[in-house]
């Protein structure tokens, strides 16, 4: 089962079929364990849908309006992050019924400079990605800024680590390989194996080095992908695009995986997303959802649409 943020709607996809089609917010996160489905929206906050996307309810009547991220906890059963427009984090132990920010996160020494360059008065947390290897530990993407990690749940913040990016877009983790963290980010791609201490660059290959997305193999850790273009209005623009999937294995250089997906030529990034079994990922794009099974050796549309994109969000069960 699939779940797709547009910026207009919500779909959910089951057996290449769209089932179910939530309207009229401004969709830009959508996340899943397979019981509980939560959209975060620019316009009216959280939703939470306990039937696979037949209902929806808006939860966290507490929190901005603009909620731009949303991660479930591995560590606890019905724990839940969101991150907010201004930048702001918030927990909930409760599948979303009550929440507590984490404050601090804009008194670090950096944060005067943050800026999001569409609105640059202001900036949001584009991605958290909790480490499922060890309690407490979250990576924070804010768009545009820094990196930040916390190790105890947000009591404390640390940020900018060594070689890390500033404009992390998209963050992830792999249970098979603790201490590894993935970063596709505006300013180009970075990874950790350390927890988030230090950085290295692997840009080898990697032509166009504005990354959006990134998805790692459900069954190896070493092999990735990455949604990239030549910059914002490359990857964002519909008039103006041109995009790139490329993916790397182990520490061979990065190379194309586009075989089955739309040309590069009015490309708009797709998101992607690891499947749940070995070597399988999902792309969604402007036109439809995209399936691998062959560590994106080739890509099958699985299923088409005709609605307002760019695409914010993928969720995958």
């Amino acid at each position: 089962m699939q779940f797709v943020a547009l910026s207009d709607t919500l779909l959910t996809i089951r057996d290449g079929e769209t089932v179910a089609q939530f309207d009229g917010h401004d969709f830009e996160c959508v996340a899943t364990d397979g019981e509980h489905v939560f959209a975060g929206t620019f316009d009216a906050g959280l939703w939470h849908s306990q039937d696979r996307s037949e209902s929806w309810e808006r939860v966290g009547l507490d929190l901005p309006d603009a909620v731009m991220s949303v991660a479930f906890d591995p560590h606890s059963d019905g724990g839940l992050w969101a991150g907010t427009e201004p930048s702001r984090v918030f927990y909930s132990p409760d599948y979303g019924d009550t929440w507590t920010e984490r404050g601090g996160l804009t008194d670090l020494p950096s944060a005067d400079s943050w800026y999001f360059p569409p609105r640059p008065d202001t900036h949001h947390v584009r991605w958290l990605q909790p480490d499922p290897n060890r309690q407490g530990r979250l990576f924070v993407g804010i768009e545009a800024g820094a990196l930040v990690v916390t190790e105890d749940g947000g009591e404390t913040w640390r940020e900018r680590p060594e070689g890390s990016r500033r404009d992390n877009h998209q963050l992830a983790t792999h249970p098979d390989a603790p201490g590894r963290v993935y970063s596709a980010a505006g300013d180009g791609y970075a990874e950790s194996d350390d927890g988030g201490e230090t950085w290295v660059q692997p840009q080898d290959g990697l032509e166009y080095r504005y990354c959006w997305s990134v998805a790692v193999d459900p069954g190896n850790p070493d092999v990735r992908l990455v949604s990239a273009a030549d910059g914002a209005y490359a990857a964002h623009r519909a008039e103006t695009a041109e995009s790139y999937v490329y993916r790397k294995v182990g520490d061979q250089p990065w190379t194309l995986a586009m075989r089955g997906l739309p040309e590069p030529d009015g490309f708009r990034r797709p998101v992607l997303a690891p499947g749940t079994d070995s070597g399988t990922f999902f792309a969604a794009t402007d036109d439809g959802l995209y399936q691998t099974d062959d560590r994106a050796g080739g890509w099958n549309r699985i299923e088409s649409w005709d609605v307002a994109g760019p695409v914010r969000g993928l969720a995958v069960w």
